[in-house]
């Protein structure tokens, strides 16, 4: 909505431009009247609209050309009075006063008209079937009214007709020659139509018609006006309303009813309310609420955004077999101006045999787009409704800012969700495989990727110790010598090479020595194509020496050239050296099994984090009071978190011992 309104009164001499605006703010009419009134300003809770209305007139006798054409290109709204009792101020409105206005304004920003014909009180007849013709020929006039200054007719209505014409235009709504809706605002309420439509079936049913009236209007619909609502369309449109709800033809007909009938602030309460500007664009500041992402965080998706994509996907999986067919994919993208994903995203989340994006890839792919570019995940949210449906402020109230890596580090634990593994080897070491493993593709599924459809990036959920995360792959250009410093932020560097290849170690200790040698960055040696014969690598080291020289963790073998799917250990390990980056894991197993498992799962298990929660209530949380001595559920809680620690600590001296 405007911040307010300007609205500008054109005309010949002596029609009563000047008598209009006296009369307007003093309630009668005046008998002594000035060249020209100075510029009034009515506040904002005295207008119908709650908008600050400047009104400002115009006198030949008093201002040049030059001052005229200042004040016309800074009018919202401009009113060409006229006098209905004198033919020739009416004849220059269409000879003099509009081509004026419409060589001095701009063609890409139209300026709506109003056409005042003033001194009613003078004659009997009404001037409508003279001006009617003019309203046809030219689109940019809103409407003509009928007023008297001296009588104070209309005098109201017309200001508040000039206010209605900026806030809430006629022209991009409607077409009068042709009696109906733009196409602009076909698409528009077609993209709110279906954001409405929660079940996707099509239809608006009661409960999602009180639920956009409630979003609208702030208000539901009481039951008897919502079945009026549906018989008003039911008389005009046979197809208008299936299985007693409303279809998108119906709503159509709807809003051109209401615009036809002069209610057309109606449907632009509705189309700004889902984010439209006078253009009918999707406005900037809803696409692209404020974020602040400070340097070392990262951005994920929090759980209310989480549900509002599961709700979108299940909308969309008509057949219900947890993959999103190309149909579905296309029916789920109707509401964006453009296809958002490329055929690379096939081969970057998880796909079904069908090459179909899984229920998991799904949400894998958009925690790609939230990690990698905040802003395009702000739009994209913008387009399906978030904050409407999801009843939240904006878009970002979906983002979580993570905090800085820093941070983490010092207090040697992270709540991060999403980790980047930036993955580093020459050419033809095996990096595509690597990351094309990690979705659950063989070699031979590999094989039938084309290379314009190739990703360099793979995403997808490992668990470590219980707790689901993301691993994000990237796939570095083999170009060390100029990294950027996108390139080399991440969480966890891996680097590969073709244990057949005798020159492919050696890219991979030089990317080591020159960029992570010095760094905090865990990294992890992959010796990829295991199933091939293993060559000497032509460097001053072997691998394995290489990495116990620098306390790096041994190559881990790998081979993605199997009958089945790969396996995902190597996944989980990398995630766990992610989270854990200051910890030298003795343990790179994902057994689940073995005493460090057990430990770590114990020490993420929600039971010892709810006691520890408890304890530190009881005892560090308030003073302990006589009466809490005396009470038995005190005593209690502080024995169970006694012995929980008592049996956590014998445990930890166990391993300890064993691992001496």
């Amino acid at each position: 909505m405007r911040k307010d309104v300007r609205i500008l009164l054109v005309g010949e001499s002596k029609v009563g431009k000047t008598s209009l605006i006296m009369s307007l703010v003093s309630e009668e009419f005046p008998h002594v009247v000035p060249y020209r009134a100075e510029e009034i300003t009515i506040p904002a809770d005295v207008t119908p609209e709650r908008v600050p209305t400047h009104i400002v007139d115009y006198s030949e006798a008093e201002q040049t050309d030059e001052q005229l054409f200042q004040e016309i290109s800074k009018a919202n709204v401009i009113c060409i009075v006229y006098a209905v009792n004198n033919k020739k101020s009416i004849e220059k409105v269409t000879s003099h006063w509009i081509p004026l206005i419409i060589e001095n304004t701009d063609k890409d920003s139209r300026v709506p008209l109003i056409l005042v014909g003033n001194k009613s009180d003078l004659v009997e007849h009404s001037s409508m079937e003279t001006i009617l013709p003019i309203m046809n020929q030219y689109s940019e006039i809103e409407t003509c009214v009928e007023c008297s200054a001296k009588n104070l007719k209309n005098i109201s209505e017309l200001f508040y007709y000039a206010q209605k014409a900026v806030l809430h235009p006629t022209g991009p709504l409607y077409c009068p020659e042709r009696k109906d809706m733009k196409l602009l605002c076909v698409k528009a309420l077609t993209r709110i139509f279906k954001v409405s439509d929660l079940d996707n079936d099509g239809i608006l049913n009661d409960i999602e018609l009180n639920f956009f009236q409630r979003t609208c209007f702030n208000t539901p619909l009481e039951p008897q006006a919502l079945e009026d609502v549906k018989n008003v369309v039911r008389k005009n449109l046979s197809d208008g309303v299936c299985d007693n709800g409303l279809s998108l033809k119906g709503f159509l007909f709807l809003h051109t009813l209401f615009i036809q009938r002069g209610r057309h602030e109606t449907t632009w309460t509705v189309l700004r309310r889902f984010g439209y500007d006078d253009d009918l664009d999707l406005n900037q500041d809803y696409l692209f609420p404020p974020l602040k992402v400070p340097i070392d965080c990262t951005t994920e998706l929090n759980h209310n955004a989480y549900l509002f994509l599961q709700s979108v996907f299940d909308k969309h999986d008509k057949d219900r077999d947890c993959a999103l067919s190309p149909d579905e994919l296309r029916d789920l993208f109707e509401v964006f101006p453009y296809m958002p994903w490329g055929a690379d995203v096939s081969n970057t989340v998880s796909t079904n045999d069908n090459g179909w994006i899984t229920y998991q890839g799904y949400l894998s792919q958009w925690t790609l787009t939230t990690y990698l570019d905040v802003q395009r995940c702000l739009e994209y949210l913008g387009y399906l409704g978030y904050s409407i449906v999801a009843e939240q402020e904006s878009q970002a109230s979906g983002i979580t800012v993570t905090r800085d890596k820093k941070i983490d580090l010092q207090k040697k634990q992270t709540q991060r969700g999403v980790f980047r593994c930036n993955v580093f080897g020459d050419v033809g070491s095996g990096k595509s495989g690597f990351l094309q493993a990690f979705l659950g593709r063989n070699l031979m599924r590999q094989k039938t990727i084309r290379e314009e459809h190739r990703s360099y990036y793979a995403i997808s959920t490992t668990y470590v110790y219980g707790q689901e995360k993301y691993l994000l792959l990237h796939e570095v250009f083999p170009d060390f010598d100029y990294l950027s410093d996108a390139d080399m932020a991440c969480d966890i560097v891996c680097l590969v090479y073709d244990v057949s290849n005798p020159y492919s170690f050696e890219y991979c200790a030089k990317v080591f020595k020159q960029y992570y040698m010095d760094s905090k960055t865990p990294c992890m040696m992959i010796a990829t194509k295991s199933d091939l014969p293993e060559i000497k690598q032509m460097y001053g080291c072997t691998p394995l020496e290489f990495c116990r020289k620098h306390k790096m963790p041994p190559p881990q073998s790998f081979t993605c050239s199997t009958a089945a799917a790969p396996s995902k250990d190597i996944y989980t390990k990398l995630t766990t050296m992610a989270m854990y980056p200051h910890a030298r894991l003795r343990c790179m197993c994902t057994c689940n099994r073995c005493t460090f498992c057990l430990c770590q799962n114990f020490l993420n298990s929600e039971l010892l984090q709810t006691v520890r929660a408890k304890l530190y209530a009881v005892v560090l949380g308030r003073h302990v009071t006589q009466a809490d001595l005396k009470s038995s559920t005190f005593w209690l809680r502080a024995s169970v978190g006694a012995t929980v620690f008592a049996v956590l600590g014998l445990t930890m001296y166990r391993v300890l011992l064993k691992s001496r």
